[in-house]
């Protein structure tokens, strides 16, 4: 009786869910927005191809706008006849049915597109790979969440992954306690992880599948088949999104998004159901059930889909009502402007004009100098009757490298190396900020002057980059701001398990911490018996310390208590074979190879001139935050490494670009435009 009251409920739930979901859609009901006239349709896949029963695909129908917008039909479209060979549903989930080659066709009004279709393969026995399916299906139905047994403690005596992150831990944790009670092989269906997961026995997380569903099927036949441990199957090595970079016409419009991962095998796969999708801007896009975008409003948003520690980004632009817009072709000072005005042609953006003097000489003295010009100054440009473009670029010139200069970006440095009397006294502070201000004087390549700082030895008062060694001083603390400071890569996350929204895993942590492992330091003999700091936590310090590599030295992974070889996260071509690993460590970062060591510091610049980077914000960098205009940084970056990685000419490219140079004052076109730099921001 109580198993009969059992299933009773979680049948109801199933169904109530259903009705919900149902309601929902009707509700819901898309429709093309008035004055959006559709030209032609595509679909993705062109071709859909099924060899094995459990293989899907997402198709996505899309509608495209003369202008370059595009919108999603799938749920709109009609599908002409019923399929013999497969099954789709209303919102494109293709499946298979029977063997065999057959076309699909969809209509929006006048419009047709034919889709081939073929399925092969249902007779073949089906291989389920706990590393490659039940895991994936596991993260989606929410089992290893950190708000359930993926928690730090797990729950109610159950404990998993972190989204799956350690096959391995959550075999054995599935398997091998309560006496295997959680999956019966000689009966799958009474698999307590089965009956739980479908309501059919009570459970705190709720329902999470249905009975006979994908999943259910799935984690049911690798039961079936003995729930065996594939450490050695393929795993995935990167993912992709479709489509890529939509613009859509209108606010409250619905996108579905499909995912497509490649594994080491050369395998690819759908994974669009599994994936998770984020957006990086609420306000403009937001999620809507596991796998489709609504829009809000004008705007942009990053769009973050993420699979089986595999991370894409996108940007989805939301386009509105631009009757009237006409682009207007604008003068350019430099191909900083072109990159720009280019995107705004693209989002139907106008520039506002160019400042006045009287705006342009205040801004540039706060910019680079960090002071306001004086009256004498500001009358002194006012006066000067050469055109004005011309003497702002010889103001540009004056400015960038003088004195007030040099005082301004040496505060900035000194903040970013946290120089502080506190940790190094007073001696020692005014050592390290004599050190930035003559790096910024000579204006030192920027490469050089991080290398400076890595690879610093000697005496923290002689030498004063060594300081950097007395401030941080764990292999782990090093790493962490290390990388923050001169990659603009946050890899605190991965500390304890694999970041849970990035690539970056619990081993690259590290692996990556490994090479600050054999930094000694002792007391400077000249300076004996002097300390500072201290206290009932931690002993104070030798006043002045030396930093010098000992050759030996190692860091213990947190999780396998092992020894963390000193291995890169990412590779490149241009890395130190020889040397300390410091010095390993200063080439592989500071290389015009790696990807993000000159991006980090020419957006950080950026970020300095217009108040906002581009990508913001400017120490951020990573796969949901992606550039609001790529093509920029990318030639910025490439400027920057082709002048030696020269500070005082990005700064001066920069700043004599029209761009730099906008007014404060909007016009109807880009008064609600934040991020591609139309105008001024006060």
């Amino acid at each position: 009786m109580r198993k009969l009251l059992t299933r009773t409920f979680g049948i109801l739930t199933i169904l109530t869910a259903s009705l919900s979901t149902l309601h929902a859609q009707e509700e819901a009901a898309e429709v093309v927005p008035a004055g959006v006239e559709v030209s032609s349709l595509s679909s993705f896949p062109e071709v859909i191809e099924l060899n094995s029963g459990f293989e899907y695909r997402q198709l996505v129908i899309t509608g495209h706008v003369e202008g370059g917008e595009s919108l999603d039909l799938t749920r709109i479209a009609t599908l002409e006849g019923k399929p013999t060979h497969v099954d789709i549903t209303a919102d494109g989930y293709v499946s298979s049915l029977s063997e065999g080659t057959e076309a699909v066709t969809y209509r929006y009004g006048d419009l047709t597109i034919s889709i081939p279709v073929k399925v092969s393969g249902l007779d073949k026995v089906q291989q389920v790979s706990f590393v490659q399916d039940v895991q994936p299906v596991l993260s989606k139905m929410g089992c290893n969440a950190g708000t359930c047994h993926g928690a730090k403690d797990g729950k109610n005596g159950f404990k998993l992954s972190l989204r799956g992150y350690d096959p391995l831990y959550d075999h054995r944790a599935l398997t091998d306690e309560l006496s295997a009670r959680r999956f019966n092989r000689a009966a799958p269906d009474q698999s307590l992880m089965l009956l739980k997961a479908t309501g059919s026995t009570p459970h705190v997380g709720g329902v999470r599948t249905e009975f006979q569903s994908r999943y259910y099927n799935i984690v049911r036949e690798w039961v079936a088949k003995g729930a065996k441990l594939d450490l050695d199957a393929s795993r995935v090595t990167s993912i992709e999104l479709f489509p890529k970079n939509p613009v859509l016409p209108r606010a409250d419009m619905i996108q579905q998004i499909a995912v497509l991962a490649t594994f080491a095998d050369g395998t690819v796969r759908d994974v669009s159901r599994e994936a998770f999708i984020e957006s990086g801007n609420i306000e403009v896009v937001e999620t809507e059930g596991s796998h489709l975008l609504r829009t809000l409003r004008r705007g942009e948003a990053a769009v973050l889909v993420r699979y089986e520690g595999n991370y894409a980004a996108t940007t989805l632009t939301v386009m509105g009502d631009r009757t009237g817009f006409a682009w207007e072709e604008t003068e350019t000072y430099n191909y900083l402007d072109q990159l720009v005005y280019d995107k705004l042609e693209t989002v139907r953006v106008l520039p506002s004009d160019v400042c006045s003097d009287e705006e342009f000489v205040r801004r540039i003295y706060l910019d680079i100098t960090g002071l306001p010009p004086t009256t004498q100054q500001v009358l002194a440009f006012l006066d000067d009757e050469t055109p004005s473009r011309t003497k702002r670029e010889a103001l540009i010139d004056q400015l960038v490298g003088s004195p007030e200069y040099i005082e301004h970006f040496t505060n900035k440095w000194a903040d970013l190396l946290q120089v502080n009397r506190k940790f190094l006294g007073e001696q020692g502070a005014i050592a390290m900020r004599n050190w930035i201000k003559q790096a910024i004087a000579t204006n030192t390549p920027y490469d050089e002057f991080a290398k400076s700082v890595i690879t610093a030895s000697g005496s923290t008062l002689q030498n004063p980059p060594a300081s950097y060694y007395k401030i941080l001083r764990t292999p782990e603390d090093l790493m962490e701001n290390t990388t923050h400071l001169f990659l603009a890569v946050r890899f605190n996350c991965n500390k304890c398990h694999d970041h849970p929204f990035e690539r970056w895993t619990q081993d690259q942590y590290y692996n990556l911490a490994a090479y600050f492992a054999q930094i000694g330091r002792k007391e400077d003999p000249l300076f004996t018996g002097q300390r500072i700091g201290g206290s009932a936590v931690e002993g104070a310090k030798p006043l002045v310390e030396v930093i010098y590599d000992t050759g030996a030295g190692e860091v213990t992974h947190n999780r396998t208590g092992e020894t963390a070889p000193a291995s890169f996260p990412y590779p490149h071509d241009d890395v130190a074979a020889d040397g300390s690993r410091r010095e390993q460590l200063a080439q592989w970062i500071t290389s015009s190879e790696n990807q993000h060591f000159a991006s980090s510091y020419v957006n950080r610049l950026w970020g300095y001139m217009f108040g906002v980077g581009i990508i913001e914000p400017i120490d951020d960098i990573r796969a949901g935050n992606p550039p609001t205009n790529p093509r920029l940084l990318s030639a910025l970056t490439e400027d920057f490494v082709e002048s030696g990685f020269n500070v005082q000419h990005m700064l001066k490219t920069i700043c004599k670009s029209r761009v730099y140079q906008h007014s404060v004052v909007s016009n109807e076109w880009n008064e609600d435009d934040e991020i591609n730099y139309s105008h001024a921001v006060p």
